[in-house]
């Protein structure tokens, strides 16, 4: 695992500053702390920063073929590359390492930009093509790893994170205000947007080639998650596809040349990953989990059990409301605002981790799978309700009560009837993205500041939950899956695994986000995935006598911290602070008063908005980190000024 970056210039005389090129890799050095290589031609710069983890010795990057013409700089792990590599050398390929990564410049010989449909894994890279003088990039098919891009007119930059993009002189670093009313929506910005307004990520699936004459060349999409649903397979026939693919697939995800371990929530997914790697070989397996002192948010005890069950080397530590020291981290690590309370747990896991392994695997994805989530139940309740009223009941009456609803967000999400109405006067799409939003209209723009909400216009973060969600009107579990898979798993859960992880060099890898695993999942119809309620019936079904009862048929719990309390206690004093001062960064983002306002409600437990106050607290702290960066930035093109 590593971290790749680079330049590419209209103009192919211009020289690539070498200095500049390496301070670019050294902005995610800590992506890759074994190695550090350059590629430096006319007009052309590649750099990448090393996780050793296969062909410890071989697999130092940049890579090329056999006379040089095509290089590669690579981020993430083929897992059927053993297989390519026999296939390549059988048409006459030579390969200099053992490494995964020499594999992608043979299969570009022989596939050009196709070679995407035959690997299996997590990936970025970037592809240099001398004879062709054109730039390959490529993001896997699901978003594991990351990729961002900046065209500044004359020049085509682009790397694994944010931070190597803003090294380069003079990039503007203007934001993007629509990307904040993203933000404040999920909590993350979804889609091709950052919180930078000319730094744009390359979406899961995605390729874009550029060349001198086409630094503009748009994106190109290779994969979608498209299975048709199978109505012919029974319950026991799907039990043991399933099962054959979940073992094989974990099986592949264990190739590497250091020991592996797992993440061990307590929780399904986790425990079943965890057991497979142990039953398909995996001795000396190392075990880590997180807890709180709140009981009611811990999973340490059933992680505990069944780690002493399995016999793994089992590591465990307790998160304190004193990890809100990592609020500085998640501002540097994570680039732009990212406000999933679970990112603190999972640095403090990833740093555990560490100090013992390079690679962990971990459950993510599981949910999405197979139906895991609670709001899918829920939401599939509403639909059954919705299917009875007639869309003029809905579209009107249901949306004028629903307005006029006070809002009760404290309240269980049954019972909030104010959320419930707005569901049913939407459609299935619409419903979805007021579910998953955590901060709703009206009060999305209440919270921004006047002149923020001038320059919005008509954006509706609600569209890329639509956007994803499909034409699965008529099957919303599906939907909703679909949407989840093209935005909150790359956008959320992912980002937030890649850049906890990636921050102490660990590398994390999930098998259940496998591609063809996914595509397996997808053909499951969703009557086996909730079933009377039941969340993940089926994969329940399958792990039954394998796992413990009380891990297989235990009521779900969030990877999360319990923000409400803390904003209630150690955290208030920091939110007054890092928001609500006159003299903060973010003073020129938010109406000050309407978030006082809401603290004050949170604090006299009038109502319950710590997701919604954390969100803020965490654009806060991002916004100091980034005020800080325009002053260095601005002393330091001052000091370039020419005399007069």
């Amino acid at each position: 695992m590593c971290g790749i970056t680079g330049i590419l210039f209209r103009d192919h005389q211009r020289p690539v500053d070498e200095d500049t090129l390496r301070g670019m890799a050294g902005a995610i050095a800590h992506r890759g702390p074994d190695a550090e290589g350059l590629l430096v031609r006319p007009g052309v710069g590649l750099a990448h920063r090393r996780l050793s983890i296969i062909d410890l010795a071989g697999g130092d990057q940049p890579l090329g073929n056999e006379d040089g013409s095509v290089q590669v700089v690579f981020n993430g792990e083929i897992y059927n590359f053993r297989q390519l590599r026999h296939d390549l050398i059988a048409q006459g390929h030579r390969f200099r390492t053992k490494s995964d990564t020499e594999v992608l410049v043979h299969l570009y010989e022989e596939h050009a930009d196709d070679l995407v449909h035959r690997l299996r894994g997590m990936f970025v890279f970037a592809l240099w093509d001398e004879r062709r003088q054109r730039l390959l990039l490529a993001r896997d098919r699901v978003g594991i790893k990351p990729l961002y891009y900046c065209r500044t007119g004359e020049t085509f930059l682009f790397g694994s994170e944010i931070k190597p993009l803003l090294v380069y002189p003079g990039l503007d670093r203007s934001l993007d205000l629509e990307a904040l009313e993203d933000y404040l929506a999920y909590g993350v910005i979804p889609g091709e947007r950052t919180i930078f307004k000319h730094i744009r990520k390359l979406l899961p699936g995605h390729v874009l080639g550029v060349t001198r004459d086409t630094l503009d060349a748009s994106p190109r999409r290779y994969w979608r998650l498209e299975s048709q649903v199978d109505d012919d397979l029974s319950v026991d026939e799907w039990l043991e596809a399933v099962r054959a693919k979940f073992f094989e697939t974990v099986a592949a995800h264990r190739i590497a040349d250091v020991p592996i371990g797992a993440f061990l929530s307590g929780g399904l997914d986790s425990s079943a990953v965890t057991t497979a790697l142990i039953e398909s070989g995996g001795t000396e397996c190392h075990t880590f989990s997180i807890g709180f002192e709140e009981a009611r948010f811990s999973e340490l005890p059933y992680a505990r059990t069944l780690a002493k069950r399995l016999g793994t080397q089992h590591h465990e530590q307790i998160v304190t409301p004193e990890a809100v020291s990592s609020l500085d981290d998640l501002s540097s690590y994570y680039d732009e605002p990212f406000a999933d309370t679970s990112a603190i747990p999972t640095m403090a896991v990833s740093r555990l981790a560490r100090e013992h392994v390079k690679v962990v695997l971990s459950g993510d994805g599981g949910d999405e799978c197979f139906g895991g989530y609670r709001r899918y139940a829920h939401d599939l309740k509403e639909a059954s309700v919705r299917n009875y009223l007639p869309p003029v009941l809905r579209r009107h009456l249901l949306r004028h009560v629903a307005r006029m609803w006070p809002q009760a967000d404290w309240l269980p999400r049954w019972a909030r009837g104010k959320t419930v109405l707005t569901n049913l006067s939407l459609d299935a799409a619409a419903a979805y993205a007021n579910t998953i939003s955590i901060c709703r209209m009206p009060l999305r723009r209440q919270l921004l500041h006047g002149d923020v909400c001038s320059q919005l216009n008509g954006h509706r973060p609600e569209d890329c939950v639509a956007r994803g969600f499909g034409p699965h009107r008529r099957d919303p579990l599906r939907g909703m899956i679909a949407a989840d898979i093209d935005m909150l798993l790359p956008d959320d859960f992912l980002t937030k695994v890649d850049r906890a992880s990636m921050a102490v060099g660990l590398e994390v890898r999930p098998p259940l986000v496998d591609h063809e695993f996914l595509e397996l999942s997808a053909r499951i119809p969703s009557r086996l995935k909730i079933r009377q309620g039941q969340t993940k019936w089926l994969f329940k079904q399958l792990c039954d006598g394998w796992l413990p009862d009380d891990v297989v048929h235990r009521p779900k719990q969030g990877f999360e911290i319990p923000i409400d309390g803390w904003l209630r206690g150690p955290l208030s004093e920091v939110f007054r602070a890092r928001v609500l001062d006159a003299n903060t960064p973010v003073a020129g983002l938010l109406d000050q008063s309407h978030v006082q306002r809401l603290m004050n409600s949170h604090l006299h437990r009038t109502g319950n908005y710590g997701q919604i106050l954390w969100s803020l607290l965490v654009l806060g702290c991002w916004m100091e980190r980034y005020a800080r960066n325009e002053r260095r930035v601005a002393r330091s093109e001052k000091k370039l000024e020419p005399r007069t």
